[in-house]
């Protein structure tokens, strides 16, 4: 699966039913000896310029919260790993 088939899906928080925006509109964090995803970076608010953001303008959410990628959504659990 490629990241650009999954950009359009919305993201659901299984803990409280959240809404978390369209993976396409986060940023990724990777592990930079692996290459593999940490974590979504989830935006939140706009910055004043509404261009620029800066780390405290994001949700930190770890990759393995993720439980699910179905067809229009990607399920994930944010009850015991959510970092903000």
């Amino acid at each position: 699966m490629r990241l650009s088939d999954i950009g359009y899906k919305e993201i659901i928080n299984l803990a409280d039913g959240g809404r978390y925006g369209q993976l396409a509109d986060s940023e990724l964090l990777f592990e930079p000896a692996t290459g593999q995803i940490r974590a979504l970076l989830i935006p939140q608010g706009q910055s004043r310029l509404g261009l620029f953001r800066h780390n405290s303008d994001y949700m930190q959410l770890p990759w393995n919260s993720i439980k699910k990628i179905g067809e229009d959504i990607i399920v994930l659990d944010t009850s015991a790993t959510c970092s903000y």
